[in-house]
């Protein structure tokens, strides 16, 4: 369980885990970019083929926190004063990282999906 994944196969499979919650769908607004949104709102900001890892979340409750960690940095294009954060990491991702990334995307969908789509979340998986 401890196996680290290549950077593609991180973004794979954050992008499979974040399509588990409801009404969540992929975005393509730019062409280097297939991300997760739910209700057009993104709530995960994935490039479609990476050369390294990279997500970019909204984490309100846990941005400080995030941003302490030397791979991370407030996201660009001015979304990190609304707690948008983002991580870059070149070579592989630990299995550790990769369940962090996970209760991020989790923060992330919460602060962005409908609140009838929260209640579901606590109802069907005890998430």
């Amino acid at each position: 369980h401890s196996r680290s994944g290549t950077g593609r196969e991180a973004v794979a499979a954050l992008r499979e885990f974040g399509l588990t919650y409801p009404g969540a769908h992929l975005k393509a607004p730019w062409e280097t970019h297939l991300d997760l949104a739910v209700r057009d709102k993104t709530f995960a900001y994935l490039p479609v083929d990476p050369q390294q890892f990279s997500v970019s979340v909204k984490l309100p409750h846990s941005h400080p926190e995030a941003l302490t960690l030397p791979f991370c940095e407030p996201t660009g294009y001015g979304l990190g004063k609304w707690g948008w954060v983002s991580a870059q990491i070149s070579g592989d991702v630990s299995a550790s990282l990769l369940e962090r990334f996970k209760d991020w995307i989790d923060e992330s969908y919460r602060a962005q999906a409908p609140k009838t789509f929260v209640k579901r979340l606590a109802k069907s998986s005890g998430r």
